[in-house]
């Protein structure tokens, strides 16, 4: 039988808990929905991640002037998918900050992304009417971006590490907290989407130079914060093993001249014991075997994603 198409059948609400991860430092995660992110300033709050329409977005603000009546003055993108970026006009931010390629993709796929990510994830795009436009940054930058957060807060420090779940990720990082908010580059306890990824550039450097950061509390894309060294270990070797598994599994079939759905049905049967219970497994696999598939042959800038070319793939490889 065939499955429901990505998470068009994943209709059950998520319980939101908002986690105070030390003074003025928030997290709001979901039962593996998409994670969001806050951090106060003197007089000033920065916000990471805007979710999928204003009016879900606007349910977080509300949990978050629970704790801060400050404005946000900066938005922060971690990278450009529809789910992340849309609810942005809920924030009235001053600045809406994300690296430049981000931009770059914005111009180049956004529509069809969010077309293509309001009809894999139905229940996240909540009055999806309620969205304006495309997000659009007002400030870009290539590798390092620092934020001076006033008085004796410290500085919130937004980094590129490199070409990894997209080819524009950024984190943001808290020196003097030692917390990392790490956008969908870490996932803890959750499945990786890697449909748009660079997978051995991802799986290498890019996780050395964010694991060499030591976080001591890490936000990432999807799952539970992990706290302490070894649960923030643990998570980037989550992260990084399935991507190693990936590469190995899709790179075998290719050198024995097998196909697409081979490779499909050999990463599956490597990964479902570790990550087949977390979320989104069965609706990502597809998308990122392709992609990797793709980036293997030597299709080196991940090809579109449109609605029709997902159906296309999800009927052939799940069907």
């Amino acid at each position: 039988m065939a499955k429901p198409f990505a998470s068009s059948a994943d209709t059950a609400a998520k319980e939101q808990t908002l986690e105070v991860l030390a003074d003025g430092v928030y997290a709001l995660t979901a039962e593996g929905d998409p994670n969001i992110g806050a951090i106060e300033g003197e007089d000033f709050v920065v916000c990471f991640e805007a979710l999928a329409t204003p009016v879900a977005a606007r349910k977080w603000l509300a949990m978050l002037r629970e704790h801060t009546d400050k404005p946000v003055r900066y938005l922060v993108l971690s990278h450009y998918h529809a789910v992340r970026v849309l609810g942005a006009s809920a924030f009235d931010a001053q600045t809406v900050v994300a690296h430049e390629t981000t931009a770059a993709l914005i111009a180049e796929r956004g529509m069809e992304d969010w077309a293509s990510e309001f009809a894999r994830m139905p229940r996240l795009a909540e009055a999806a009417d309620s969205v304006p436009g495309l997000t659009w940054p007002t400030l870009t930058f290539a590798d390092r971006l620092t934020l001076d957060l006033g008085g004796d807060r410290g500085e919130l420090v937004l980094q590129f590490h490199g070409r990894g779940h997209t080819e524009g990720d950024i984190t943001a990082w808290l020196p003097r907290h030692r917390i990392l908010f790490a956008g969908d580059l870490v996932e803890a306890r959750a499945a990786l989407y890697t449909g748009d990824a660079f997978h051995r550039d991802w799986a290498g450097g890019t996780l050395d130079r964010l694991a060499a950061l030591g976080a001591e509390q890490l936000v990432g894309g999807r799952g539970a914060v992990s706290r302490g060294r070894a649960e923030v270990d643990a998570a980037i070797a989550q992260t990084r093993g399935f991507l190693q598994v990936m590469i190995r599994e899709v790179g075998a079939v290719q050198g024995r001249g097998g196909t697409l759905k081979e490779a499909f049905e050999a990463t599956h049967a490597a990964l479902v014991d570790d990550y087949g219970h977390w979320p989104i497994f069965e609706h990502c696999l597809p998308f990122d075997v392709s992609r990797l598939w793709d980036e293997l042959s030597g299709v080196e800038r991940p090809v579109i994603w449109t609605a029709a070319r997902d159906q296309e793939v999800w009927a052939r490889l799940q069907g």
